[in-house]
């Protein structure tokens, strides 16, 4: 693949003259309204020889790889550390941070999901000097990157989160305003009654009820936290069997036959593709989507027409909707463990990461909270919304304390599964959160 991207690619995506001139195009880099502390870097002594190998997700957006391998190749030259960056399927990335974590061997660097950390801790080194650093440097880390990155009762970071994406509601407007509505309501009798409208006009709703890493996960804990139920209780007991689900899979019962045919075996695109050929006028989405269509002009009257909103409350206090994360990991293992640190501070230093953040054009949204002032966040009105997403208090594993047995339960979609059983008729409300109790527990008697 090329390192550099292109004007024309750069102009599509809406990337700032600041990635621009990161990657090597002719353009002068714009001023930026990112404020940086005068803070003492750590000094990491590079091992002698070393040589990086690297695994992280497939970029949804184009400019997402195009810029993050331009940065790595940046350190290579300041650095003198080769670094090779491979990036594998999202469904994929779990099963080979688990090859390398058993196997000790494989990548140094794995750039996994979410709590993908606090699965394998013991097989990772601690980041806590270069997470201070930057946390002093950019104005203190997020809600959300706090959860993820630092260990359980603990201030020891296991993992350096790069950002995070949102899946709010992605409708069109034009469409909700011929069946009676200007916004999605935020109850669910008023979110049943707009779904039943959209299905009667023959642009129903979609959600995620397969094995999606993203959306099928988004989806069902968005049923549960919005009718306050949860995994886990603040001490870590497990919960899922509760009025609340069990109030939460009923609802589900009646909202699902308002969707398009097919959502329990979607995956992380299937939704996408039902928006963007005009099937579905709401579901969920990171805002790739939203720029996918409006960069194709088959498809730019779409764009025009669709709107973001964040997901309804329901009975919750707020919108509860977390954020996929990607959350970066050094792996005992390496040989090279001051290259590592010194090439994951390097990334997450202004000059290469506001770049590879307005590159994204909002489809990551930043750890650091002095990356809100990224140019990103004022390029476009329909973006803006995904500006917060670490600021959430909503996480996989909600309310306990996060561990290798919640990050299990979530890799095994026992969640998501839950919710396609009631949804399909395979099981009641009841029987189907019983199941989902005797899996969970099975995994926290480990």
């Amino acid at each position: 693949m090329k390192n550099e991207i292109t004007r024309r690619d750069a102009l599509a995506l809406g990337v700032s003259a600041a990635a621009l001139a990161t990657t090597g195009a002719s353009a002068q880099p714009a001023a930026s309204a990112i404020k940086a502390a005068d803070v003492p870097a750590p000094k990491f002594a590079i091992e002698k020889g070393a040589s990086l190998k690297m695994l992280r997700p497939v970029r949804f957006v184009k400019a997402d790889e195009d810029v993050f391998r331009a940065n790595a190749a940046k350190f290579t030259e300041k650095m003198g550390v080769e670094v090779k960056v491979d990036f594998v399927g999202w469904e994929d990335i779990n099963q080979q941070t688990a090859v390398t974590s058993n196997s000790g061997a494989g990548p140094d660097i794995i750039i996994g999901f979410s709590d993908a950390p606090h699965i394998y801790v013991d097989k990772l080194i601690e980041l806590t000097d270069v997470a201070d650093y930057l946390g002093k440097r950019y104005g203190g880390w997020q809600p959300l990157a706090q959860k993820y990155g630092m260990r359980h009762k603990s201030n020891a970071w296991i993992g350096l989160p790069f950002g995070a994406t949102a899946g709010p509601l992605v409708y069109r407007k034009s469409i909700l305003k011929s069946v009676g509505f200007d916004t999605i309501p935020e109850d669910h009798a008023g979110i049943l009654d707009l779904c039943r409208k959209l299905q009667k006009a023959g642009k129903p709703a979609g959600f995620a009820l397969g094995n999606a890493k993203g959306d099928g996960n988004g989806f069902a804990n968005w049923v549960l936290w919005s009718h306050n139920a949860s995994l886990l209780d603040e001490e870590g007991n497990v919960t899922i069997n509760s009025k609340e689900t069990v109030a939460a899979l009923k609802y589900l019962k009646e909202l699902y036959p308002t969707f398009i045919a097919g959502t329990p075996s979607w995956n992380d695109v299937s939704n996408n593709r039902a928006y963007s050929s005009g099937e579905i006028s709401l579901t969920a989405n990171g805002v790739s989507l939203y720029f996918s269509l409006k960069n194709d002009p088959a498809t730019a009257a779409i764009a025009e027409d669709t709107e973001h909103q964040l997901l309804p409350k329901g009975v919750a206090r707020m919108s509860p909707m977390a954020g996929l994360t990607l959350n970066a990991m050094v792996f005992k293992h390496s040989q090279y463990p001051n290259a590592a640190k010194a090439f994951l501070q390097f990334m997450l230093e202004r000059e290469q990461y506001e770049p590879w953040l307005n590159a994204n054009s909002g489809y990551w949204s930043q750890p650091l909270a002095a990356y809100a002032d990224a140019a990103v966040w004022s390029s476009d009105p329909k973006v803006k919304i995904f500006r917060n997403t670490m600021a959430s208090t909503y996480y996989d594993g909600y309310k306990g304390p996060i561990s290798t047995a919640t990050g299990a339960v979530t890799a095994d979609y026992v969640l998501v599964q839950m919710c396609a059983s009631v949804a399909t008729d395979a099981a009641t409300p009841e029987a189907a959160a019983a199941e989902a109790e005797r899996r969970t527990k099975r995994y926290f008697r480990r």
